[in-house]
């Protein structure tokens, strides 16, 4: 099982952009947990990170070539790019959106996702876990569709 984790804008800056919100954790420390977790469940885990949105959208587009689901935190362009939006529904292969903090109860623009309808699943709010916690939801998803 071959998964592509895509962090999104501004998730290069984690451990020093508001840590009191998205955690002390880097994204080398996030990457690092995301290996483990896939050591653990036996998957392969490429992880990339884009602050542009059509690189977010050509990642997209290779890991549909390349893998057999995504786990996705688009970020802010979690609440507006239907380009992200539409990639993720035209990738043929299942996605997981993630988020670190409880976008939820946060400010109301945050509240909607435009990605999360396209995807089997959200997880968000348990900080870096979030990503392994998806991670195990799409391992799972993935595995009941294996004959």
């Amino acid at each position: 099982m071959r998964i592509v984790v895509i962090h999104g804008a501004n998730l290069n800056r984690l451990g020093r952009r508001e840590p009191e919100v998205y955690g002390t954790a880097t994204l080398a420390d996030v990457d690092a947990a995301i290996q483990r977790e896939a050591q653990t469940l036996g998957i392969t885990v490429n992880t990339v990170q884009h602050s542009g949105e059509g690189a977010i959208v050509d990642a997209i587009a290779a890991a549909a070539e390349s893998a057999d689901g995504i786990v996705i935190n688009p970020g802010a362009y979690s609440h507006y790019s239907y380009a992200i939006r539409d990639a993720v529904a035209g990738a043929g292969i299942p996605a997981v959106e993630v988020h670190l903090s409880n976008t939820a109860a946060r400010e109301s623009f945050r509240a909607q996702s435009v990605v999360a309808p396209v995807c089997v699943g959200v997880v968000a709010g348990f900080g870096a876990n979030s990503y392994c916690l998806a991670l195990r939801a799409l391992a799972a998803a993935l595995s009941r569709k294996t004959p």
